[in-house]
């Protein structure tokens, strides 16, 4: 069974029409959709947005149905210029930007207890990602993915992350999709389609773009679950 985590329902809702034998069931508050796509098993759930959000629906989802593979897709603002409006950044590896014990010596971004900084995606999920994207006719940059629950708008605070954590995407749920699949040993991958321009005003942006963004992030989840 391959999971599908989305963080607002104008990105499920395309993935949810396009499967057959559906059935649906409530874990912990969140509503997963059972269904098949191309022969393939698929869990599908919407989140909801921020990082506590996607760590609860990310939990119940392995508990309740333990898939081998977790994708997350979404949106997210760029932090390079390498990526812009309707582009993809695929996460190598994510990380938790306002996650900061610095006071008590450790590296910003440092999660207490595991000891990690960064979070690396499946290898072979990234490439198959990778390969989608490119099918649908869509520029795509492989890099790290930063998460916090904070909508960056702020270009100080976007050139911030960038430059701590050689990031070139920032959203809010990615990171700790992540983190609750690797302490229980899921390989995962992350999706993000840009909703902004590196010189724009996200604030101002965001509505505008992020239904396209969605769609074009179902397009590619899809055209990856055709070949996976």
């Amino acid at each position: 069974m391959i999971g599908i985590i989305c963080a607002m329902k104008i990105e499920a809702d395309a993935i949810r029409a396009s499967l057959t034998d559906t059935r649906t069931e409530v874990v912990s508050g969140v509503e997963f959709t059972v269904g098949k796509r191309y022969g393939k098993e698929i869990v599908l759930a919407v989140c909801g947005i921020g990082k506590v959000f996607a760590a609860i629906c990310t939990e119940a989802m392995i508990l309740r149905f333990a898939p081998s593979l977790i994708l997350n897709s979404g949106v997210a603002g760029t932090l390079t210029e390498a990526l812009s409006i309707g582009d993809i950044a695929i996460a190598k590896n994510l990380v938790q930007h306002d996650m900061d014990t610095s006071p008590l010596g450790d590296p910003v971004g440092l999660v207490s207890g595991i000891n990690k900084i960064y979070f690396d995606a499946d290898k072979a999920a990234v490439t198959a990602f990778a390969k989608a994207t490119a099918s649908v006719g869509a520029n795509s940059v492989i890099g790290t993915i930063a998460s916090g629950d904070q909508f960056m708008s702020d270009t100080a605070k976007k050139n911030a992350i960038r430059d701590r954590f050689g990031a070139i995407a920032c959203e809010m749920e990615g990171a700790a999709i992540a983190h609750v699949a690797y302490v229980n040993n899921v390989p995962f991958a992350v999706l993000r389609a840009i909703s902004d321009s590196a010189s724009g005003d996200a604030q101002m942006e965001y509505p505008k773009f992020v239904a396209m963004a969605a769609e074009r992030s179902h397009a590619i989840i899809d055209a990856f679950l055709k070949e996976w």
